[in-house]
């Protein structure tokens, strides 16, 4: 017969009860969001053989809010917007938490490989695409068959 200590499993399952009950399910403080208002958008990026996509979620953006800028290699991609709006009379906000956004990233780019005079960014759907085109030299070829005579 084997004795197990249960011990130091009671208080974790305890904290875990504990929490459960007495978690005010309804607080909808910072605990729940970002505490400065402010968030980092997802980003995919795909390499093909002749180019480099980046692609960023921003739902509920407008293309005139992002600021893309290449510098000494450094790709920054921010954004800064402010949510201006009128309350009707006899309104008044009791909490506002959704007033003002930014965000910022930067990826550095080898600039042996990029082709920096030809990026082009597209915003379509809440997706932001960045097309990073490679150099001729080092754009990858499809390989080459060769016939047997």
């Amino acid at each position: 017969m084997t004795l197990v200590r249960t011990e130091s499993l009671m208080p974790t399952v305890m904290r875990y009860f504990d929490d459960f009950f007495t978690r005010d399910w309804f607080d909808w403080t910072t605990n729940h969001f970002s505490a400065t208002n402010t968030t980092v958008p997802a980003v995919n990026i795909i390499e093909t053989p002749e180019s480099y996509i980046v692609e960023m979620a921003a739902p509920g953006m407008d293309k005139k809010d992002f600021k893309i800028e290449l510098k000494d290699n450094v790709l920054t991609i921010s954004s800064e917007r402010k949510n201006e709006s009128e309350l009707k009379e006899g309104e008044r906000y009791l909490r506002r938490e959704f007033s003002y956004q930014s965000f910022y990233r930067s990826f550095t780019l080898n600039e042996d490989v990029v082709d920096e005079e030809h990026i082009k960014a597209t915003y379509e759907n809440g997706m932001l695409r960045l097309l990073i085109p490679k150099k001729e030299e080092v754009r990858k070829k499809a390989p080459r068959l060769i016939a047997v005579k």
